[in-house]
């Protein structure tokens, strides 16, 4: 599997072909500054989502209004990565990335000074929609331009976006407003940007423009497509505040994008040049990728939520007393991937396998966790950080190897796409079911205490601090039903391994 800029059917002549120069020093600056462009982009998303109370007090916004904030720049960065590689294709994906990073640092320097929500809501929208569409070209460039016998090593680039990059939120939600100030939950991203475009321009070579695949434009495809995703996704981020279906809004949103996606499939289907081809589900370890991937950002996501949540409602913690937990697990992970690439580049490793051990040690962290009481504390936690330092790279890496060995290299853009996008998709709805899970068991376990307390003498005297204590009960218990079914899926994923996915061997040289 190759280029993002490889020829498509009824495309391109060969004039036009994407410049492949030898793989060296420029090549190898121009990928690290797609790769700190991406991890900046996913950083931002969850600075401001860790900072929203600090920038919703200093703006003036309601808890209501704060989760348009977060809502319309998920939807908008999710439906980005649908049609990214078709359009770095068309327009070069060096210029591509150039306007994009330039957009996300423009909009981010603009939306503290924006006059008001609306404002804000618009700026927001287009910063998603200008950082989202900035993952699938880590992935483009990290398969178009790394020789076989490294692939595997961009590819843990990659990998970065999902274990370093979420885990970074805390801590620099905590520096910036802690030390700083709120602004800089937007203005952080500046100086990162500025380099990583010096980096992509002077790295990455310049390939030709192809504005002629617009005359197999799909139109109805991005008609569909984009506010089918749109909707899904503001649905799923409103759900756990507008209680679901007993909303009109959440039900019109999920329904109408659901109807939208079905539509899209149907198009993109027979389209002589679609965003999505479906057939390439066919592939037995894509398919399996894709499904498993949903999984994992499930496990990765909750093992970042549950202590930080835990933490914050028990222990009255801030970012910044939560910060150094999730830099245990965050800052290993420069080291563990390359690692754990190391290991999987060796032709006798069998890549289903060490992804079984990874889901297994993630499950036995998850485990770990369920075991907490209302007296943990950050250090509690710490002995299943450390399990999760090779866990996490051990569980993404394989599926990275599945989804891009074995494919055609025009299918480059089209694998890039279905990632990325059910990447994107899988993280807002894991979201979203563990919020659903978070209310259901918090509401469980509140009744059965109130029923059991009920009657006890006395409670009138101490209702202030019982109140507090039955909180924090609950929250404990709750946490700990949450580890549990965590485990329970991470373990369940095991389960497909042996019968779905296939043997793939590291990429190698032709000879």
């Amino acid at each position: 599997m190759s280029a993002v800029s490889t020829a498509l059917p009824n495309t391109a002549p060969a004039s036009a072909a994407p410049v492949q120069g030898a793989f060296g020093l420029r090549l190898a600056v121009g990928l690290c500054g797609v790769l700190l462009a991406v991890l900046i982009s996913g950083i931002n998303e969850n600075v401001t989502k860790v900072a929203l109370a600090d920038i919703r007090g200093a703006m003036g916004f309601s808890v209501d209004d704060g989760s348009w904030i977060v809502a319309l720049y998920t939807a908008m960065s999710v439906s980005a990565m649908a049609f990214a590689p078709w359009c770095a294709v068309t327009f070069s994906l060096r210029r591509f990335a150039l306007c994009m990073i330039g957009a996300f640092m423009l909009l981010g320097v603009l939306c503290p000074l924006a006059p008001d929500l609306p404002s804000l809501l618009i700026l927001r929208a287009l910063q998603g929609l200008a950082g989202g569409a900035l993952p699938p070209l880590l992935m483009s460039v990290a398969l178009r331009f790394l020789p076989p016998g490294i692939k595997l090593y961009g590819l843990a680039g990659y990998a970065l976006t999902a274990t370093f990059g979420p885990s970074l939120g805390t801590p620099m939600a905590a520096l910036w407003v802690e030390y700083v100030g709120w602004h800089w939950a937007f203005w952080q991203i500046v100086p990162w940007c500025v380099a990583a475009m010096a980096m992509i321009g002077w790295g990455l070579p310049q390939d030709p423009l192809r504005l002629e695949r617009f005359a197999q434009f799909n139109g109805l495809g991005l008609a569909l497509g984009l506010p089918a995703l749109v909707m899904l996704v503001l649905g799923l981020v409103q759900g756990p505040r507008l209680d679901w279906f007993a909303s009109p809004l959440v039900c019109a949103l999920l329904g109408g994008g659901s109807g939208l996606l079905v539509l899209f499939l149907y198009n993109e289907w027979s389209h002589p040049l679609p965003f999505f081809k479906l057939q390439l589900l066919s592939n037995r370890n894509l398919s399996y990728s894709l499904i498993t991937l949903g999984g994992v950002l499930f496990v990765l996501l909750a093992v970042i939520l549950i202590p930080s949540s835990f933490l914050a409602r028990v222990q009255g913690y801030r970012p910044l007393q939560t910060a150094p937990l999730m830099l245990w697990v965050a800052i290993p992970q420069l080291l563990a991937l390359p690692l754990v690439a190391t290991l999987l580049n060796q032709r006798r490793v069998d890549a289903r396998w060490v992804q079984a051990i990874g889901l297994a040690m993630l499950g036995l962290a998850c485990w770990m966790g369920a075991q907490l009481t209302t007296e943990w504390n950050r250090d509690n936690f710490i002995l299943m950080q450390l399990v999760q330092i090779f866990a996490q790279p051990m569980a993404v890496l394989p599926l990275l190897m599945l989804a891009t060995g074995g494919l055609a290299p025009a299918d480059g853009p089209f694998a890039s796409a279905w990632f990325n996008t059910v990447k994107g998709f899988s993280a807002v709805l894991a979201g979203g079911v563990l919020e659903a899970a978070t209310t259901v068991r918090s509401h469980f376990h509140s009744t059965v205490l109130v029923d059991r307390l009920g009657n006890a003498p006395g409670l009138d005297a101490g209702a202030a601090s019982l109140s507090a204590r039955l909180h924090a009960q609950v929250t404990a218990l709750t946490s700990a039903d949450l580890y549990l079914l965590v485990a329970v899926v991470a373990i369940a994923l095991i389960a497909l391994i042996p019968w779905l996915p296939t043997r793939i061997f590291p990429p190698r040289a032709v000879a």
